[in-house]
Formats: C-alpha cells, structure tokens, sequence
C-alpha cells in the first residue's frame, strides 16, 4: 500500500506540528509580555515628557536626554514587533503543518482506493510529503532559528497544488471505491 507512508508521515508529523501549540504558550508568551511591559514603561515615559512639555520633576530635559528616551520607545516599539513576528511565523507554522498532516493522512488514504501505475502512485506520495516538509516544516526550521531553511519554504506549496492536481487525475483515472493491492 503505497498511501501507507502517507498515513504514518501524517500521524508522526501532526505530533511535531501540534506540538508548536504548547511551546507557543509555554516560550513566546513570556517574552512578548516582557516585551509589552517594556514598551508600556518607554512609551509612557515619552508620553508623560510630552504632556509635561519635556521637562521631568519640573526640570526641562536637555535634548540627549529627550533623543535617548525617544531611542528607548522606539526600541522597545522594534523589540514587540519582532515578537509579534516571531509569533506570527510559529502559529502560521502550528496550522500550516496541522493541515498538511491532516492533509497527508487523506492522501494515503485516497491513495488506497485509486488503481494507477505504481509509479505514478509513488510520484503522488512523495510529492504530498516533500511538499508539507518543504512549506511548513521549513517555516518550523525558521521558528528554531535555521534561517536558511526561507529558502526552501516557497517550493513546498507548488509541490502540494502538483500533489493535489496529480491526484484529482488519478481518481479521475482510476478511482476504484474499494481497497486497491499494490
């Protein structure tokens, strides 16, 4: 049964794919609330020095002072963005993964009930595999750090819409309704 490999891959992956979830909670919470506290003390030092026409404990600041605190704000304005975006790439990661797992177990499954060429059954297979580990399995790279990894993200969805179009032609094909043997 060539769609086993499908079924297993999709199983085996949803586990790392589900898991971003917990380290989202448990690792980027933290940091982006330190983050926001950080902005909140900058940004409200700036905004009290405006309302207090820049001057604090009724002394007027000198203008490195002022530039410093305006460096501060917008420093740590860049320090939750950065976050956020950190954020964003894990939960796009957390999804994209889950779907293409899920993805992969329907595949293998369909697989089992299509009669095609062995060949052309493999070429569907692994094209639904390459295709997750090269779009959301590299955006999981990238969320650990491995910024080469941006360079293979954007081969895995044409390898899936290929994944995808070879496999409405072989159901067109060869759909038989019941188990197929290899």
């Amino acid at each position: 049964m060539i769609g086993k490999k499908n079924i297993a891959f999709g199983f085996l992956y949803l586990v790392i794919t589900a898991s971003l979830g917990p380290y989202m909670i448990v690792k980027m919470l933290p940091e982006r609330a330190a983050a926001l506290q950080e902005k909140q003390t900058t940004v409200g030092r700036l905004q009290s020095l405006k309302t207090n026409d820049f001057s604090e404990e009724l002394e007027p600041l000198k203008p490195e002072a002022i530039a410093k605190a305006n460096t501060d704000g917008i420093l740590s304005l860049n320090k939750l963005v950065n976050v956020d975006n950190a954020r964003d790439l894990t939960r796009t990661a957390h999804v994209h993964g889950n779907l293409e797992s899920v993805l992969n177990i329907l595949a293998g499954l369909a697989l089992c009930f299509v009669a095609v060429g062995r060949v052309f059954k493999q070429l569907i297979s692994w094209l639904f595999i390459a295709g997750a580990l090269l779009h959301s399995g590299s955006m999981i790279l990238l969320v650990l750090g491995m910024d080469w990894a941006g360079m293979t993200l954007r081969i895995g969805p044409f390898l899936i819409l290929a994944a995808l179009l070879t496999m409405g032609i072989a159901t067109i094909i060869g759909f038989k309704g019941e188990l197929v043997k290899d």
